[in-house]
């Protein structure tokens, strides 16, 4: 196991900037989750901490050793792929131990290490099988072996479980934050699922554009988010956000009126003495946290889009002017298309932004 420091890590392609002076630690240890949308650079930043990327600029340091131009094989990681990439023609059991054999690792550790990772994965009984013979979710267990086998210091996974299907995915996530569980070992993991990154991290950083955003624990992220691309990334259904008009500041608190229904009133702590009357701003709000009518600050009524009913909770798609709305709610299996629904807006469960998306509460 190992801890591992990126200082101002800078990766560019010709004159065009990728990474953008990327700053994170990683506890001996701790389980990491890399996410962002499609092109933010987190895989990028992934491939250089593997050494397949070449490091522009800062440092890169593994369990204290600077490893920038340390050749991937000697820098202890092991990295699981997307694709499960396992030899077709070799078994299981080859598989797993191909590596240690190629590197002429005893025969009597190699068998053992075999031995150790298949009952730890559960798939002793596949070890004569051909990869071809396997399903999704036992090729990826096989390809996850085939790293902890190696006994690396840092295991790195590129978005392993990508292409297996819902109810597969749901088992592999169980399966991986139980294998960190046991070994203990520092993990770092890529995915654009931040269902997959709320489930299994000790610790989240959220990409865009080749910067960080904000890192920390899934929930603090959750709760606390350091501007509005995280509130609307972190969560699922993602926060609602509604544009809004500040009409009064007094005391640290300003009072706002939706763009969409000027009869809403809301009267909201503010954070950023900057603001003032006249602003432009995004009100955020999150699916679960609209309250009974006549219960907060302000009642919002809107007509009912769309219902889908998932047992004990219904999700409720709902119109407000030209912006939709998700209002979680529970048990609501009478609404239906062209009703109208009359929620309250708790003050306290609200987000400000200005048009920059800087959180101003």
């Amino acid at each position: 196991m190992a801890e591992l420091s990126l200082n101002n890590i800078v990766k560019r392609y010709g004159a065009l900037e990728i990474i953008h002076g990327a700053d994170l630690d990683v506890k001996d240890g701790e389980f990491v989750v890399f996410v962002g949308p499609s092109g933010c650079g987190k895989s990028t930043l992934l491939r250089m901490i593997a050494g397949l990327e070449d490091i522009t600029g800062g440092e890169l340091k593994i369990g204290g050793r600077l490893v920038n131009d340390v050749e991937p094989a000697d820098r202890g990681i092991a990295m699981v792929f997307q694709s499960y990439a396992l030899y077709p023609h070799l078994t299981v059991e080859e598989n797993l131990s191909f590596g240690l054999r190629m590197n002429g690792n005893p025969k009597a550790d190699t068998e053992r290490r075999v031995r150790h990772v298949a009952e730890i994965l559960q798939i002793t009984e596949l070890m004569k099988r051909r990869p071809r013979q396997l399903s999704g979710g036992q090729r990826q267990r096989v390809a996850i072996g085939r790293a902890i086998v190696r006994e690396p210091q840092v295991f790195l996974f590129d978005e392993p479980l990508s292409n297996l299907d819902a109810e597969l995915r749901v088992q592999m996530r169980v399966e991986i934050s139980r294998l960190h569980k046991q070994l203990g070992t520092t993990m770092i993991y890529v995915t654009h699922d931040q269902t997959e990154a709320m489930t299994l991290a000790d610790k989240i950083v959220v990409l865009r554009a080749g910067n960080i955003e904000q890192i920390g624990a899934p929930l603090d992220l959750y709760d606390d988010p350091a501007n509005q691309f995280v509130a609307g990334f972190v969560g699922s259904p993602k926060m609602n956000f509604v544009e809004a008009e500040v009409v009064d500041v007094q005391a640290g608190k300003a009072t706002v009126v939706l763009t969409g229904d000027k009869t809403v009133r809301l009267k909201v702590p503010l954070s950023d003495p900057s603001v003032t009357s006249g602003a432009a701003i995004t009100l955020g709000i999150r699916p679960e946290h609209f309250g009974v009518a006549g219960q907060g600050e302000a009642d919002l009524t809107v007509a009912v889009d769309v219902a889908e009913h998932l047992g004990n909770t219904s999700y409720i798609y709902a119109n407000l002017g030209a912006e939709q709305l998700i209002i979680e709610q529970p048990e609501s299996r009478s609404l239906g298309k062209t009703e109208t629904l009359t929620v309250s807006l708790p003050a306290a469960r609200t987000f400000l932004f200005d048009a920059a998306g800087k959180r101003l509460r």
